[in-house]
């Protein structure tokens, strides 16, 4: 008697407990009462070449280390088989007057063998498709007395040949030679085979294959798949090249932007500092070729509609490496820097850097409005040097926003110190960085609820919840991870006259070379991927609005009470109100939406994101299991009842009359 007795409590509990959950959580969404604007920047992406995201991911060069500018000059390449042939290759140092490519190679194929020739691996193999073609270029140089055939050849690891072509006629004075040919299979680890034959020697250089089918058709451009990804994002901004990219491991390993325009083949290669950052991820074949340079990220920016926001060194490297400083009356070469940046992307074609775009293609202005003074920089140090930065600029281009860093922590000393030395000053936006665990996330989604409305904006540059991980490379996205972010993005979303902009980090991620993980897309030789977190910020992005619109549970913020949360916002033009709602709880929970004195249609659609699981997780290999779904919902005059799934993000959109 006394243990059924002792269960009565028990059950009592329960059935409070479900009970309680299923009462309805009532939300008057203000929408006739809009409140400030949401900035056309509010969403963006954050890129840095961390992952193999630039060499090997979105820049669609296969050929890896093909001008031979690798610490060893012919990592990425092997000599063909004996049987293949025999002859020589001699690695040389010698463009006295190219100091950005200085080296080439020199091959000698042994006549009486027939051939002779080296292999290329690739980053972690060339994903080749089927029916698409392939440019292959190489610059070469015959030796006096020399007679020289190239076939170039695309192989499967079982050695099948699945596409080839044919090159001749080379000569004694360096020159660039040229040939296309289409693949026979689809391979996602092909190798490239150039085979030489005939007698004497031959100089190569810039050795490269691009698919022709590159994002917008451009000659040895972006991979299409991986930038659609991003461009479906519909991203207000795009931040580049980083992150850490920007300070280096040492200063002269830093990030130099003069150093990535111009042709491709002058560009000078620097060790990727991720190459040896994470000691259990090592990537000693981490390079930057910076064929994706500052010229291609500002072009992608305009392709995709995103503002463009360039970060530059600030005469520091990185304060967790090497910690090195300019000093301040050596600063004046970094200024510079961002003075001819401004003037590269700004300026009338008749200046030197504005000059320098419109003869790489593009005699349009990019219309730079942003620009970032360090990555995440603390203490005196940044302070000082950010002041030098912005009093010239602010007196120079008054018309440019300047983002400033809070360093590299969400709260503490060094936070609250460069929050304090800012507000003396003048930034536009201070950067602020948290990759937390996911209830983190969940906490703080009312982070911005008190900061001053009238103070310097918060550009929330960086943040991912960082959870549980496993063996598959995409196995730390998890669903819960995002379900958190999604929380914490309502906050944001709710405090957009505080927060002007926002982004993800890390974007890319190669599932064969990452070094840091969580990571928004995944992607690998051939396919392309998107994480719950990706979803997560589609939804934000793509049903953004134009203007906050209170939406509020017993007259408070619906932030976090009973696991729910929510934000609203109007877009007038499009004739849309967005309302977002996150039950981060295990339980279905009924709501109902009063909406505010507008001019609906009747028409709405849910769009629901979800899983069952907490530690769900999309994969390359596997498919992506978590993908948002759309129902329709009834509006019943100025009512929405809906059920709130467990474990969910939705977005309601409600179509209003557009004016």
């Amino acid at each position: 008697m006394k243990k059924i007795l002792s269960f009565i409590p028990v059950l009592f509990l329960l059935a409070s407990i479900t009970v309680s959950a299923q009462e309805t959580v009532q939300i008057a969404v203000q929408a006739d009462k809009p409140g400030a604007e949401i900035q056309p920047t509010m969403w963006g992406v954050f890129f840095e070449d961390i992952n193999f995201a630039a060499d090997g991911g979105i820049y669609a060069e296969l050929v890896k280390n093909r001008s031979f500018e690798f610490e060893l000059p012919l990592s990425g390449w092997r000599q063909m088989p004996k049987q293949n042939g025999t002859g020589r290759i001699v690695p040389g140092l010698y463009y006295p007057n190219n100091p950005g490519n200085p080296h080439f190679i020199s091959i000698f194929p042994d006549p009486a063998s027939g051939s002779f020739g080296l292999v290329n691996e690739g980053f972690r193999g060339m994903g080749i498709r089927k029916d698409t073609q392939y440019n292959f270029s190489v610059k070469a140089r015959l030796h006096e007395d020399s007679d020289i055939n190239m076939k170039v050849e695309l192989v499967s690891p079982s050695e099948q040949v699945i596409g080839s072509a044919m090159l001749s006629d080379f000569n004694g004075e360096w020159s660039g030679h040229k040939v296309s040919f289409s693949a026979t299979e689809t391979e996602a680890r092909a190798q490239m085979r150039i085979t030489l034959s005939g007698k004497g020697g031959i100089d190569l250089d810039m050795i490269s294959l691009f698919p022709a089918d590159t994002w917008k058709e451009r000659e040895n451009g972006l991979r299409k798949d991986i930038v659609q990804m991003i461009a479906d994002l519909k991203p207000g901004f795009l931040r580049f090249p980083g992150g850490c990219i920007v300070e280096g491991r040492t200063l002269e390993n830093r990030y130099q932007w003069k150093k990535t325009v111009g042709p491709a083949e002058d560009r000078k290669m620097i060790m990727n500092r991720w190459n040896v950052e994470i000691r259990n991820r090592q990537a000693p074949d981490y390079f930057q070729s910076f064929g994706l340079g500052f010229y291609e990220y500002f072009l992608l920016a305009e392709d995709i509609g995103a503002e463009p926001l360039p970060i530059l060194n600030c005469g520091m490297s990185c304060q967790f490496n090497a910690a090195e400083v300019v000093p301040l009356e050596e600063l004046d070469t970094y200024i510079q820097d961002a003075l001819d940046l401004i003037e590269f992307a700004n300026g009338e074609t008749s200046t030197r850097w504005g000059g320098l775009r419109a003869g790489m293609g593009h005699p349009g202005k990019f219309n730079l409005k942003y620009l970032g003074i360090g990555n995440e920089q603390w203490d005196e140090q940044y302070i000082e040097r950010y002041r030098e930065f912005e009093k010239v600029l602010k007196k120079n281009h008054p018309e440019i926003k300047i983002v400033s860093g809070s360093g590299p922590s969400s709260a503490g000393r060094m936070f609250e110190y460069g929050w304090n030395e800012l507000r003396k000053l003048s930034p536009d936006l201070i950067d602020e960085h948290y990759y937390m665990p996911p209830e983190w996330f969940l906490q703080n989604a009312a982070r911005y609820d008190n900061y001053d409305r009238n103070g310097i904006k918060v550009f929330a540059g960086e943040y991912a919840a960082h959870g549980k991980e496993g063996a598959d490379p995409e196995s730390r996205n998890t669903w819960y991870s995002a379900l958190c972010e999604a929380a914490f993005m309502t906050g944001l979303e709710r405090n957009a006259d505080v927060v002007h902009m926002a982004s993800y980090a890390p974007l890319l991620a190669h599932t064969d070379a990452w070094q840091w993980r969580p990571d928004l897309i995944w992607f690998d030789n051939l396919k392309v991927m998107g994480s719950p977190n990706y979803y997560v910020q589609k939804i934000f992005s793509n049903y953004s609005g134009t203007r906050i619109v209170p939406a509020l549970s017993e007259g408070k913020a619906l932030s976090g009470q009973n696991g729910m949360y929510a934000s609203s916002s109007l877009d007038w033009k499009k004739g849309k109100l967005y309302v977002k709602i996150v039950n981060s709880t295990d339980l279905p929970v009924p709501v109902r939406l009063d909406l505010g004195r507008l001019p609906y249609t009747g028409n709405a659609v849910k769009q629901t994101l979800k899983s069952a699981n907490k530690e769900d997780f999309n994969s390359v290999a596997g498919g992506e299991t978590v993908r948002p779904l759309s129902a329709p919902v009834v509006l019943k005059g100025r009512r929405v009842d809906t059920s709130i799934d467990p474990l969910s993000v939705n977005v309601l959109i409600i179509d209003i009359k557009a004016r």
